[in-house]
């Protein structure tokens, strides 16, 4: 992934460049310990570290054994000439090194600010809590890895020309040491999480616009990534109204990657552990609005398999539903042998069971979703696994809290048996109705 060039540096940068490479002269190398370990700084250089580490050495024994003597004379070989020696070594070679790294210095020093004063190109979006169109992991700003989420939803968003690239960092943010700067035709941002199926980034478009990039650690061979590819075909038949959209995917080359909308909002999770428990009319705009996302999810031949509060982001249009990294087509509902696939206190009977896993799965997770809305507490608990699997299986949860007019089709989502429990378009026109 190539980088954007910066300009020229400019007069200034290159004269405060050489200033810092001359102090060594001038100090008879005592500086260059410490001008060298500031280049490692200024360029993340681990080979910088090296050489500031070896300069101290030379430097720190010179110092060391010339104090402890009062002449030079008294100093015994063959200590005087392996100290003379190391003098040299961080004089000069502090004042050579120096000298090769000025331009390197001068233009890390344009593109730094560069950086700083470039932000004003795209929106202004990022919050600390809130998190992407694609979700992040346990490391990240959310627990659990997904596929398709977002956090700035763009009306005039133009899906993006691949050939084409912003050629100027355009965001306060940058990455991280480590990080990737560019993906694909997306430049980063910043690192929105990490999870166990990949690296959430903040990126930004050619067009401008911000998305969730996330790049898949598991697609590691061509079976993987033509299953992948199979699930993303899928998942572009969901209606966007209360989704986030996709809009590029890549399964070629080095990365693959998938980029959804970033919509700007905390999660229906941080919302109620903030602000707490949900009002009644809020209540029901909300299971309104998951209900009927969950209804275009399953019409396109998706199961969700993770419906969970911190996948459902309320952003300036409402309720998005969000995370598709699980999600099988319909005719592939076996998943890999030996992973779990979803957050405990929000998974159905049969997902523990072992039992095929269809539509029901998520009007049964949705109902525990409500019923956290309701309350701030899941449904069945959030101690320890074994006990929250217990429950699940066997115990009928209070739903006292949630209003009367949610109470009944909330309760059939929570049947134990998954032909028992309505669709997620029934339950949407049960709210209506």
């Amino acid at each position: 992934m190539s980088n954007s060039r910066p300009g020229r540096p400019s007069g200034l940068a290159w004269a405060a460049a050489v200033g810092w490479a001359v102090l060594p002269l001038f100090t008879c190398g005592l500086a260059t310990p410490f001008t060298i370990g500031f280049a490692a700084y200024w360029l993340r250089s681990v080979w910088q570290v090296v050489g500031a580490a070896v300069y101290t050495v030379c430097i720190g024994s010179f110092v060391i054994v010339a104090v402890s003597y009062d002449q030079f004379e008294d100093i015994p070989e063959p200590m005087s000439t392996l100290i003379s020696l190391a003098l040299v070594v961080g004089w000069l070679g502090g004042v050579i090194h120096s000298g090769i790294l000025v331009p390197a210095m001068a233009r890390a020093r344009l593109s730094r600010l560069g950086h700083a004063v470039a932000g004003g190109t795209f929106p202004a979006g990022p919050h600390a809590g809130a998190r992407t169109g694609i979700q992040a992991g346990p490391q990240g700003p959310h627990p659990h890895a997904s596929l398709l989420h977002g956090r700035h939803t763009n009306p005039s968003y133009r899906h993006p020309d691949p050939h084409q690239r912003p050629t100027h960092p355009t965001s306060q943010s940058r990455p991280r040491p480590g990080e990737p700067e560019w993906i694909g035709p997306y430049r980063v941002l910043r690192s929105l999480g990490r999870g166990g199926q990949g690296a959430v980034y903040l990126a930004a478009a050619p067009s401008g616009a911000q998305v969730a990039v996330k790049v898949l650690h598991d697609l590691v061979d061509e079976t993987a990534r033509a299953r992948f590819a199979r699930e993303v075909d899928a998942a572009r038949r969901v209606a966007t109204f209360s989704t986030a959209r996709l809009l590029d995917v890549n399964i070629t080359g080095q990365h693959a990657y998938i980029v959804s909308e970033y919509v700007d909002g905390p999660s229906l999770e941080q919302l109620v552990r903030r602000h707490g428990p949900r009002d009644e009319d809020g209540l029901t705009r909300l299971a309104l609005s998951t209900s009927g996302a969950l209804a275009a999810i399953h019409k396109a031949g998706i199961v969700h398999r993770d419906f969970k509060p911190s996948n459902v982001l309320i952003g300036n249009d409402g309720p998005r539903v969000i995370d598709f990294g699980i999600a099988r087509a319909l005719d592939q509902m076996t998943m890999t042998s030996g992973k779990m696939v979803g957050t405990p206190p929000y998974m159905s009977p049969e997902q523990l069971s072992g039992a095929p896993v269809g539509p029901p799965s998520d009007v049964f997770s949705w109902a525990v979703t409500m019923v956290f809305a309701a309350t701030g507490r899941p449904a069945f608990g959030e101690d320890t696994v074994p006990a929250v699997f217990n429950r699940v299986l066997t115990v009928h949860p209070d739903l006292s809290p949630l209003p009367p007019a949610l109470r009944g089709v909330v309760g059939a989502c929570l049947h134990k048996q998954p032909e028992d429990r309505p669709s997620a378009s029934d339950v949407m026109l049960a709210i209506v109705h």
